[in-house]
């Protein structure tokens, strides 16, 4: 759908508010990835919703970025209705290699352990934002709006007054309910006063495409190196995904090294079970940091994805509890629609904060957690860590614990995840 289509159907859509006082149930602001799959999640809910994206093109886009897409999440897309569409675009990895550094004790997880045909998928950006933005275009309860920009916003007792600019025009719409699904730098959240707390880490991550000369046999690797954890991630075309994590100042030198010598330092902690690498593309950086919001909800206010809370890259968690937070957050909102409730009354947004807030604090905890007790060369820690290992390689019930953990496959299962 064209642009000036999504402005036409907008135009169309802004009639009178109704004896109600709105125009929407509700207005997410931010279409990305989690703010698609909110809109997607309430295809069928009755709700009326205004999706709005102030840019075309994203710089996730841009850098080619991809995710890990743990079980969890792909079982919420089924749900949906539109993992038909993805799962042709993406890799699956059948096989996770976890091991410290050039340690012998690797600990292997395979399909057996829990049961499963796959562990889980990598994703480019495109292959999942393409077909959310084509499914939502598709939502007859959903309008999309893009490029807009949310300009202002006002919380009044029963409603909000949002201020949309388009192109030089700016125009009021009002919803029971705005949804910030607008990132970590989210405007709505700062607007609102929501604090937050964490840390950035001292390492930045290095991101790049490399394609091997061998197989990578749908396996995923996660390597604890002391300077910050390594991951390999298998795609398409036998192509794979590097995350490496390296303090500033090292991954600064690296990305300033020629293709050769960056190839010739990428293959030390590679590894050679695959042969040749051959660098695709640009490389790219950016910080890391550990980030969640003092709250989640407000009154006509929630937060979802990336705008509560942000973790450390280790283990592929951070789109995967964005996807949660959606679906979580969905369910919510149509149990309180179908019950006659108000959706935007601060006491029914308290029952997803139970729900996210908890849950995406352990898992900001695990990743934290991760990465300072292998980014580290202290002895008696290294002893403690490798004893883990060792003990997770021979006690089956504490591997399987970690790798449903990692996967999404402890917590709260979201009904759209049980279809």
């Amino acid at each position: 759908m064209a642009l000036t289509q999504l402005h036409q159907n907008f135009s169309l859509a802004q009639t009178p508010p109704d004896h109600r006082g709105y125009d929407y149930d509700l207005v997410i602001v931010g279409g990305g990835i989690i703010g698609l799959t909110l809109a997607s999640a309430l295809k069928d809910s009755g709700l009326s919703v205004l999706l709005i994206e102030a840019r075309v093109a994203s710089a996730a886009v841009a850098k080619g970025q991809a995710y890990a897409v743990h079980m969890l999440s792909a079982l919420i897309f089924q749900g949906i209705g539109i993992w038909e569409e993805i799962s042709p675009q993406i890799a699956k990895y059948c096989q996770v290699r976890l091991s410290d550094a050039d340690y012998p004790d690797v600990v292997e997880f395979a399909t057996d352990d829990i049961g499963t045909p796959e562990l889980g998928y990598v994703a480019e950006h495109q292959a999942l934002l393409q077909p959310l933005q084509e499914f939502v275009q598709n939502c007859p309860n959903v309008t999309y709006l893009c490029p807009a920009e949310v300009v202002k916003t006002e919380y009044q007792q029963d409603i909000v007054a949002i201020d949309i600019k388009i192109a030089d025009n700016i125009q009021t719409v009002r919803s029971k309910l705005v949804v910030a699904a607008d990132g970590s730098r989210s405007r709505i959240r700062e607007a609102a006063g929501i604090k937050t707390n964490g840390w950035k880490y001292w390492q930045s991550c290095i991101v790049a495409f490399v394609k091997p000369e061998k197989p990578h046999n749908n396996t995923a690797y996660e390597r604890f190196w002391t300077s910050g954890p390594f991951a390999i991630l298998p795609l398409p075309g036998n192509r794979c995904r590097i995350v490496w994590t390296a303090p500033h100042a090292e991954a600064k030198a690296l990305c300033a090294l020629d293709d050769e010598q960056f190839l010739a330092e990428l293959g030390r902690r590679y590894g050679n079970q695959m042969g040749k690498l051959e660098l695709l593309g640009d490389r790219f950086i950016f910080p890391v940091q550990l980030m969640q919001s003092d709250r989640y909800v407000l009154p006509r206010l929630a937060l979802i994805g990336d705008a509560a809370h942000n973790c450390h890259p280790v283990g592929g968690q951070g789109l995967n509890l964005g996807i949660r937070d959606a679906a979580a957050l969905a369910q919510v909102l149509q149990t309180a629609h179908n019950s006659g409730e108000d959706i935007g009354n601060v006491k029914i947004l308290k029952r997803y904060e139970r729900w996210r807030k908890l849950e995406n604090l352990t898992i900001l905890g695990f990743t934290d957690l991760l990465d300072r007790v292998f980014s580290n060369n202290f002895l008696p820690v290294v002893l403690i860590r490798r004893l883990g290992l060792g003990m997770m390689r021979r006690i089956p019930m504490l591997k399987v614990f970690a790798l449903k953990l990692m996967i999404g496959l402890k917590g709260r299962t979201p009904e759209l995840a049980k279809r």
